[in-house]
């Protein structure tokens, strides 16, 4: 049950930096504007906590500074700002009826379609602290010929602090516990406390991480035969994710494929991928 609404009330003035709706107002604006996503008012709780922290860093006196520091042109905190507001949620082998019809369908078709380039890119769009593009990377070091081929996973996130996680490699022990036990020990080195796991080096080896707002510019030349994107357009409005799929569409090669997270659909939203089914699409043009 939730609280009386008297109650809330209260606790609201006695936060340590009251925010008022034109405070919310600006940030939801400046949080649209540099990462499209799209701040509710049911995730005013989340920005008072997490940029709360901020103000007490910087040392400001509350939120009307702190909108003020974010007004400023080229301010030094909007690194810090995005971060915070980015929420993170992953882990390995997430949605995994993905990665069975990577291992089962598209890694045998690319098999035989690049058999003469023996070249394939893959990109982890908003790849969080890197459990996803490294399930990827077990996936393709378990079903292709990884040392023979040139076979790279490129690794993006909006979140400069989870890109630097994610290049480490190295996870409490717990994140791995759902992991079968073959392929744990496969594919990871547990520390001599056991506290801690590090994938290793062959994961690695073809994995590159990179901070990238999805909104901006793509530094990326060649196109990619596989997109991960999952669970990162339900923060943007329709209008954005029609734009950031259609850029997919572009960067993808005929015929190469789209993994959207569970509760994400391109329907009405782009005619140039086909349903396969299970939030997995094809390009059609």
């Amino acid at each position: 049950m939730g609280k009386p609404a008297a109650v809330l009330k209260e606790t609201h003035m006695d936060r340590e930096f009251p925010m008022s709706q034109s405070n919310f107002d600006t940030i939801k604006t400046i949080a649209y504007d540099i990462s499209g996503i799209t701040l509710g008012s049911h995730k005013k709780n989340l920005v008072y906590n997490r940029l709360s922290r901020r103000i007490r860093e910087r040392g400001l006196t509350g939120f009307d500074q702190y909108c003020q520091l974010l007004g400023v042109p080229n301010n030094n905190e909007m690194t810090d700002f995005i971060n915070a507001i980015t929420t993170n949620l992953t882990s390995f082998f997430r949605e995994n009826h993905h990665f069975d019809y990577l291992q089962e369908t598209v890694f045998p078709e690319l098999l035989k379609s690049k058999s003469t380039s023996k070249s394939i890119r893959i990109w982890s769009a908003g790849c969080s602290t890197g459990e996803e593009p490294y399930t990827i990377s077990m996936c393709l070091n378990e079903k292709m010929p990884v040392e023979s081929w040139n076979i790279k996973v490129l690794a993006s996130d909006l979140d400069t602090e989870v890109v630097q996680h994610g290049k480490t490699g190295v996870y409490s022990a717990d994140r791995v516990d759902d992991i079968e036990l073959q392929r744990k020990k496969r594919w990871f080195q547990k520390s001599p406390q056991g506290n801690v796991v590090k994938v290793k080096p062959e994961l690695q080896k073809i994995v590159s991480f990179m901070p990238l707002n999805l909104l901006q510019d793509w530094p990326m030349k060649g196109k990619f035969d596989i997109i991960f994107c999952r669970n990162v357009v339900i923060y943007f409005d329709k209008e954005t994710q029609k734009k950031l799929f259609d850029r997919f569409a572009d960067m993808l090669t005929p015929n190469g494929y789209l993994f959207i997270g569970n509760s994400e659909t391109l329907n009405r939203i782009s005619d140039r991928f086909e349903s396969l089914g299970k939030t997995i699409y094809r390009k059609i043009k």
